[in-house]
């Protein structure tokens, strides 16, 4: 039925909805990220993080949505009965990773050896993960896999492709490829995070090379499209790092199967597996007896995407609920003009900004770590802090601003469901939160170094905040005086929260005297949207949203 007949029929006019979210340009919109960007050492590619911010809160954003909805399917057979193992995606998904890999979310840190290339290229992981954090997985292992494949003379190849920053979704040997991605298998049914207890079995399989016969499974394959792994197996000389191909440098397909995918709370849009290995080839990278270390190289790259991610994840929850209480009206005003959701908004406008800033300072670390052995120390230490603290948050920081929305926050219509669903992911990849914590007692108990630059860091905001001062003494006598593991969470929350309060002062963010007061000076509920009256509320929204 149409034209007049059918206004007979309608009850009622659609207003007090806001627009489309979408699209926006997610770099215009966060003055943060640009000061930040700028303020460590990553404004030579702003111009290329300016392009994606654009990209991402447009097109990536509008493709998205069908990615994560069509989960990824596994082929283990084609029709006449031969055994394939290949992944299917919606096609969208291999467009969202040929934007990412060709703009330089897994490659540009590698692309570009100039100094702030691992700070623009942090700016790129975050931007995307607001858009579509279920292929930053596999970006997030390429782009970590790198450092490790460089020391393998015979594995060079790899690393260049990574490099290259283009994308190829075939299945065929790398010869045939200009760019490749990489997953990882690490954990088994009987270990999980204590990989020492792996059974996997790497046998030599002679000659001059570093080619092995892998016998065994992994509970956890991560991304397993990809064109090569790095896995952990039980060599001769003991626990030892491998690069096992999809495709064996003739072709043929590599002797593992999959079994099947993970069937995850969230992060659909990704692939995880299990797989059974077969005597599959693979080579060695490192010594023999030292695939821990080896990995350990990749665990700051991979912490820190954990910590871009969940801060990612804040940011587009909170401009989700900045957009929707502007336009929304409830009892006679504008959602954003009520004194409670100010308070709200404000409260995660501060939250959000201080998980970017941290993030981004230890991105700062990372890219001089290789220059600067003081910003090594603190970049060990930092990831672990920061992934578990910032990581942690997000779970209750998405599900706040949900609830700024109100129903209209639970419909999967909306981003928020997914983004609620994602949230926990990063709290528990690359080590759950007792790891870090455990991580961090090792740090300060083993290595001076790492002890010594973070008490430098905190020492570098003295003096211009009260709370501060007073909290960081505090710090530093539960430093001299462990409590032990039992206490270690307090501890590296407090630790958290305090490199935070740091960064956010040396920055002189104007949110940083809000931030001191309602997170150490002891002005803060246990819940979002408890700021003390004394802070202006206005001022973080304006901050997060200026337009």
């Amino acid at each position: 039925m149409e034209g007049p007949a059918m206004s007979r029929f309608q009850t009622h006019t659609v207003d007090n909805q806001p627009p489309e979210f979408a699209p926006r340009d997610l770099w215009q919109d966060d003055i943060a990220l640009r000061e930040a960007l700028a303020r460590e050492g990553g404004d030579a590619h702003a111009d290329r993080v300016a392009r994606y911010g654009a990209l991402a809160g447009g097109e990536l954003y509008a493709l998205s949505f069908d990615a994560h909805r069509d989960r990824p399917r596994l082929r283990s057979h084609d029709r006449f009965g031969h055994r394939i193992d290949t992944v299917e995606f919606h096609p969208n998904y291999h467009r969202i990773m040929a934007a990412a890999v060709e703009h330089g979310v897994a490659g540009l840190s590698w692309a570009d050896a100039a100094p702030g290339a691992h700070v623009a290229r942090a700016a790129l992981c975050y931007l995307h993960n607001q858009a579509e954090p279920g292929t930053s997985c596999p970006l997030t292992m390429t782009h970590a896999a790198v450092p490790a494949l460089r020391q393998a003379p015979a594995l060079r190849e790899w690393a260049d492709k990574v490099a290259a920053c283009r994308y190829d979704p075939r299945d065929v040997a790398i010869d045939d490829k200009p760019g490749v991605t990489l997953g990882m298998g690490m954990t088994e049914k009987q270990g999980g995070s204590d990989v020492r207890a792996n059974t996997t079995t790497a046998t030599p399989l002679g000659g001059s090379g570093d080619e092995y016969a892998l016998v065994g499974h992994k509970w956890f394959f991560s991304a397993p499209m990809s064109d090569g792994f790095l896995v952990l197996a039980q060599a001769p000389g003991g626990l030892s790092c491998f690069l096992l191909p999809r495709r064996l440098p003739d072709g043929a397909k590599n002797a593992f199967a999959l079994m099947r995918l993970k069937d995850k709370l969230g992060d659909w849009s990704n692939a995880s597996g299990e797989v059974e290995f077969m005597e599959a080839r693979a080579w060695r990278v490192g010594d023999e007896g030292r695939g821990v270390a080896t990995i350990l190289q990749m665990v700051m790259l991979t912490r820190l995407d954990c910590m871009l991610g969940s801060a990612a994840q804040m940011r587009m929850a909170l401009a989700q609920a900045l957009h929707h209480t502007a336009h929304r009206v409830a009892f006679g005003k504008r959602l954003i003009e009520q004194p409670l959701m100010r308070n709200v908004l404000a409260d995660l406008a501060i939250e959000s900004e201080a998980a970017l800033a941290l993030s981004m300072r230890v991105a700062r670390a990372v890219d001089a770590a290789p220059r600067d052995p003081s910003e090594a120390a603190f970049a060990r230490i930092a990831t672990a802090i920061g992934k578990y603290w910032i990581c942690k948050r997000t779970p209750a920081f998405v599900n706040e601003a949900q609830e700024c929305l109100g129903g209209a926050g639970y419909i999967e219509e909306s981003i928020l469901p997914r983004l609620y669903r994602q949230a926990p992911l990063n709290s528990i990849w690359e080590g759950s939160g007792n790891i870090q914590c455990l991580d961090v007692l090792r740090a300060l108990g083993r290595e001076p170094g790492s002890a010594d630059a973070l008490r430098k860091e905190l020492e570098s905001a003295a003096g211009r905040n009260e709370r501060y001062d007073a909290a960081v003494a505090t710090l530093d006598e539960s430093l001299r005086n462990q409590a032990g593991e039992s206490g270690a969470r307090l501890l590296v929350e407090r630790l958290a929260l305090a490199l935070q309060a740091a960064t956010l002062l040396r920055a002189g963010s104007p949110l940083a005297d809000a931030f001191c007061s309602s997170r150490l000076g002891g002005a803060h509920g246990l819940a979002f949207g408890t700021l003390p009256t004394s802070i202006d509320h206005g001022l973080p929204i304006e901050r997060a949203w200026p337009c």
